[in-house]
């Protein structure tokens, strides 16, 4: 039905760079919005970076002035740029889509990918 496929994952040092990719596919009618959100081992799931459809941006405190959330319409790929990465950034990062589909056309729907690992060292 719809496919998100999350890349740029990796290994990088601290202060380093990272750019994340998140492709969405399949029967997508409109995006109501997309976001990443990261989970480390024994934590909560957090909300990282969210991108609205009218182009509303929302930052966790703990990555505002570093992590960059974009997205390219016409490839429907959604980046994270992140910069100055920290140890504490290490995670699993999702890509998370809102959107109506095409079998399903009253009511949003969201979808997970697989996840990429982010992985800082210090």
């Amino acid at each position: 039905q719809v496919q998100l496929v999350e890349s740029g994952g990796g290994l990088v040092q601290a202060g380093g760079s990272l750019r994340l990719s998140c492709a969405a596919s399949g029967s997508i009618v409109s995006i109501n919005g997309m976001g990443w959100f990261r989970q480390a081992p024994g934590k909560e799931r957090e909300t990282v970076a969210v991108l609205g459809s009218g182009g509303s941006t929302y930052y966790d405190d703990s990555v505002k002035g570093r992590f960059t959330i974009s997205m390219d319409n016409a490839k429907n790929t959604l980046y994270l740029q992140m910069d100055n990465l920290k140890p504490e950034d290490t995670a699993m990062y999702y890509c998370k889509l809102m959107a109506i589909v095409t079998t399903e056309r009253s009511k949003l729907s969201a979808f997970r990918g697989q996840g990429t690992q982010v992985t800082v060292s210090s």
